[in-house]
C-alpha cells in the first residue's frame, strides 16, 4: 500500500519554464537566501547557520508529506521524499542550488566583514 501512495506523487504534471524565468528564479533564490542568511547571522552570530538549515527548507519546499509524518510514518515519508528528489527536473535542481549558493555566499561575506573589522556582524 505504501508503494501505491508513494508512486502516486510522481505522476504530477510538468510545467515548462522559459530561460528568462529560470535565470530570474535562480537570482531570486540566491538573493532571498543570501538576505535570510545575512539577517540570521546578524541576529544570532552564527556564520554558517543558513547553509546548515537550507536542506531542511528545501525538503519543506519540495515535499508533499506533512512534517510530523517523518516521526509517525518514517518509511512512507522518506520514500516519498526520495521519489520527489529523484523526480525533480534539472531546472528545479539548478534553482535550489542557486539558493544554496546564496546561503553559502552570505557566510563568506560575514567572514569578510568580520575580518575587515565590523564587529556588529
Amino acid at each position: 500500500m505504501v508503494d501505491q501512495l508513494v508512486f502516486a506523487n510522481i505522476a504530477s504534471p510538468v510545467a515548462s519554464i522559459t530561460l528568462p524565468q529560470a535565470i530570474l528564479s535562480v537570482l531570486l533564490f540566491m538573493v532571498i537566501f543570501f538576505g535570510i542568511g545575512f539577517l540570521l547571522n546578524m541576529l544570532l552570530r552564527m556564520t554558517w547557520l543558513m547553509a546548515i538549515v537550507y536542506p531542511i527548507i528545501v525538503i519543506l519546499i519540495i515535499d508533499d508529506v506533512k512534517f510530523y509524518q517523518y516521526v509517525t510514518k518514517p518509511v512512507y515519508a522518506f520514500q516519498a521524499l526520495g521519489n520527489k528528489i529523484v523526480s525533480l527536473a534539472m531546472v528545479d535542481i539548478v534553482i535550489l542550488l542557486g539558493g544554496f549558493a546564496g546561503a553559502v555566499i552570505s557566510g563568506f561575506v560575514m567572514k569578510a566583514l568580520r575580518r575587515a573589522g565590523y564587529q556588529m556582524f
